[in-house]
């Protein structure tokens, strides 16, 4: 058993507004450089709908994640070695500029030059790639707020294995939305597929990165990874992608989408995990045994086993208190509301979220409280779409979250009414009063510093890597220069 620290977020798509405050401000924070004008390290989909880029979620076009062998080991799914290498200079599972979109601006400044005619002057697009007159067929948001149009709908990957059971008409649409991040995986095979080494996992946080200086644009990692959360910048030549924003973490602030969002769905903490069982969680064989996998390689953070192996790999007192505090793993191993996205790419990974309730399909007359569990089957939502996002199919496990989620809610009315608790309630969801008194406070009321518990960057372990890259002598007369970055360091011993 070795115990590590790990980053871990849970979104509540109860409660998302589809604002995209979160895409505004990770766009504006880190992508306004030229060439990353299509890139989205965050950004919020309208489901059902393509996505973005388009279709990311068919693996049988861009064979994206990891696959089990037959012998039960895991396999990349674009091939080993070899067969990357024969698809070096032409990597058919890659998406193009046209599953993104083609960056474009307009002619602003024919508004204002535009000599004196008799037609109003137009500011006509142009691309940003090629600096030429485009027309433009797709763009960032595109198919926002479709709810479930007939064109959009059946491009959705997790539509087309329900055409026959999800209808289209106006009066039976439904609509969610999806705020997508870097998931931060366990198993990322990102990283495993870039052969420059570059893409690599902190140990002591878990925050998947790409190391500038070493990526050299293969581009094997955009193609590797399943959600499509790895980006090619075409001016630098490098891939480039969601840094959780680690450097605010490691001051104690909240990373920006976090921060921004309006609709305070966000929660993010530190969970501990036992690496030396990654890739046993990853190589069930039913994809629908993962998340039961992946949550039992998560453990308890007030076990005294588990804290002294942890304590034995380096992690801090802070962080292990900091596990302890932090709702995230209430809500994906205690209460069970949370669910992994598309658990079957077998990345492991580690941004959760919690399905969405909806309206019924049709009026239907409750006569009490307690008919409120029999009529999650009956939600606008479809229990098989969710289930196919979620839990590789099972919808036994999207079925429970939704309980806990109604059960919640008849609870606290029962409670503001000065009604009689019913049994009934505890005895469906599984959980005690306090269970759905905690719940309510972490899902409805909590503070900045409930939803966001960040321990801080140890200065002592950065001074220990300059250590041991600088020699010891040029380390003692150079006291005082912690704040110094490790390039400025560099550049000052030469």
């Amino acid at each position: 058993m070795k115990i590590l620290a790990q980053f871990m977020g849970v979104f509540n798509l109860d409660k998302c507004l589809g604002c995209n405050a979160c895409t505004v401000a990770c766009k504006n924070l880190w992508t306004n450089r030229d060439g990353t004008e299509y890139m989205y390290w965050n950004n919020v989909e309208t489901r059902p709908g393509p996505g973005y880029p388009l279709e990311w979620e068919d693996q049988e076009k861009y064979r994206g994640g990891w696959i089990l062998t037959r012998d039960g080991k895991l396999k990349l799914a674009i091939g080993g070695r070899i067969a990357r290498l024969l698809e070096l200079f032409h990597n058919p599972y890659l998406p193009t500029i046209d599953d993104y979109f083609e960056p474009f601006t307009f002619t602003y400044d024919n508004l204002i030059s535009a000599t004196q005619s008799d037609k109003q002057p137009v500011a006509e697009p142009i691309s940003l790639v090629s600096g030429k007159k485009m027309e433009i067929r797709l763009g960032p948001n595109w198919n926002d707020d479709l709810a479930g149009g007939s064109e959009a709908i059946l491009k959705d990957p997790n539509i087309k294995k329900l055409e026959n059971k999800i209808k289209t008409d106006f009066e039976n649409a439904f609509m969610m939305y999806l705020p997508r991040i870097c998931n931060h995986c366990l198993n990322p095979a990102c990283v495993a597929a870039c052969p420059a080494g570059a893409m690599y996992k902190r140990e002591e946080d878990g925050i998947v990165l790409n190391d500038q200086n070493k990526c050299r644009g293969w581009r094997f990692c955009v193609a590797a990874c399943p959600y499509k959360k790895v980006y090619y910048n075409w001016v630098t030549g490098k891939a480039e992608k969601c840094i959780l924003c680690y450097p605010r973490l490691e001051t104690g602030q909240i990373p920006a989408c976090f921060h921004e969002c309006v609709g305070r769905i966000r929660y993010l903490g530190v969970v501990l995990y036992d690496a030396d069982r990654v890739e046993w969680a990853a190589s069930a064989r039913d994809p629908k045994e993962i998340i039961d996998r992946h949550l039992e390689i998560i453990q308890n953070p007030f076990d005294e086993n588990v804290i002294k192996n942890a304590k034995e790999n380096g992690i801090t007192d802070d962080f292990i208190e900091a596990a302890q505090r932090t709702p995230v793993y209430k809500m994906i191993k205690v209460w069970k509301i949370a669910l992994p996205l598309h658990p079957e790419f077998r990345t492991l990974p580690m941004i959760w979220y919690i399905p969405p309730l909806s309206p019924l399909v049709e009026n239907i007359r409750v006569k009490s409280d307690e008919e409120f569990f029999p009529i999650v089957d009956h939600m606008r939502i479809p229990i098989e779409y969710l289930a196919n996002m979620f839990t590789a199919g099972d919808t036994e496990k999207i079925k429970e979250a939704l309980k806990k989620l109604i059960g919640l809610r008849i609870y606290m009315r029962q409670k503001r009414l000065g009604k009689k608790i019913d049994e009934r309630v505890i005895k469906e969801t599984s959980l005690t009063e306090e269970d759905l008194e905690e719940m309510y406070k972490v899902l409805a009321i909590a503070r900045l510093e409930d939803r966001f518990v960040i321990p801080t960057a140890h200065k002592e372990k950065a001074l220990s890597i300059f250590e041991e890259t600088l020699a010891p002598e040029y380390i003692q007369g150079n006291r005082g220069l912690e704040h110094t970055s490790r390039r400025d360091l560099r550049l000052r011993r030469k």
